[in-house]
């Protein structure tokens, strides 16, 4: 390793700013675009104007994809960008975005999860402590959000989780699968082969259609939906690709810690407000997921 590996500088840490800001303010982006768009139409559409900022990246390099890996691409797509992008939309129909920015974080809790059950890894004593304490704080932010009471659980942040495990699944296919292939190859090509679902599913599914020149809040969330697409996530890869190059992937993942403020602050400026226990619960979670990650 280098040495500005060792030590990020100025750059790396500006770039690390940058891309927790925009990480962190997609769920915000979200929350604006449910205004005018189903949860269908947003995970899709998200989707698919995603896949035209990235195909500039895709199609010089489809041809010379070893046609045995594109069964795994489509799925690193299907399971890792398409159906995590409609349920994180489903979630936040009826829950806040600061609350599923933080509930997000436990993504690379389920990395180490999946990889120990189904990929037979090794992990240490913290790390499975880790595990259990992200577990637990998941469950105290549903619960006391509805002030322990159990009829009143909003059940929709199980939406998130499953999307959380959704990319868990999706990072350990390409770590054992996929490494010989560039990261924003593997992204830009896995948009391109489940476009033709959002797409179709946009059009043929959702009333996407009938709010086109009819709905006046029309051009104001196709925009919001539109800066998720290109900046949070096709500009957000080409950020994060520059920080594990500048920096290191361990520096990089460091974003994790800090998107969870970013959504938190993003919904209190929105007026969403957090309870004691909440705010409990996401403390919990953040050292959870670092004693997870904790080498």
């Amino acid at each position: 390793m280098s040495e500005d590996q060792n030590s990020p500088g100025l750059v790396s840490w500006l770039l690390l700013i940058l891309l927790a800001l925009i990480w962190g303010s997609s769920f915000i982006l979200i929350k604006k675009s449910l205004l005018t768009f189903s949860a269908g139409e947003v995970g899709t559409l998200r989707m698919f104007i995603a896949f035209i900022g990235l195909s500039p990246f895709a199609i010089p390099v489809l041809k010379k994809i070893d046609s045995k890996k594109l069964p795994t691409l489509f799925l690193v797509g299907f399971v890792g960008s398409l159906l995590p992008a409609i349920l994180f939309a489903i979630a936040q129909t009826q829950l806040e975005s600061a609350i599923t920015g933080v509930i997000n974080a436990m993504t690379p809790v389920f990395v180490l999860l999946i990889g120990l059950v189904f990929f037979h890894h090794k992990i240490k004593t913290v790390n499975a402590i880790g595990i259990a304490i992200g577990f637990m704080g998941c469950s105290f932010i549903m619960l006391g959000g509805a002030y322990f009471d159990l009829s009143g659980v909003n059940l929709y942040a199980l939406f998130v989780i499953a999307a959380t495990i959704m990319y868990g699944i999706s990072v350990n296919l390409i770590k054992h699968f996929l490494t010989d292939i560039r990261s924003i190859h593997i992204t830009a090509i896995s948009f391109t082969l489940v476009s033709p679902i959002s797409l179709g599913y946009l059009l043929i599914a959702t009333d996407f259609l009938d709010k086109v020149g009819t709905d006046p809040q029309f051009l104001s969330g196709l925009a919001y939906v539109s800066t998720l697409a290109l900046i949070g996530t096709a500009m957000a890869l080409v950020i994060f690709n520059k920080l594990v190059k500048t920096a290191s992937p361990i520096f990089a993942s460091s974003v994790t810690y800090v998107i969870p403020i970013v959504a938190i602050g993003w919904g209190l400026i929105d007026g969403e407000l957090l309870n004691v226990y909440q705010i409990v619960g996401i403390g919990i979670v953040l050292v959870g997921v670092y004693l997870a990650n904790k080498k």
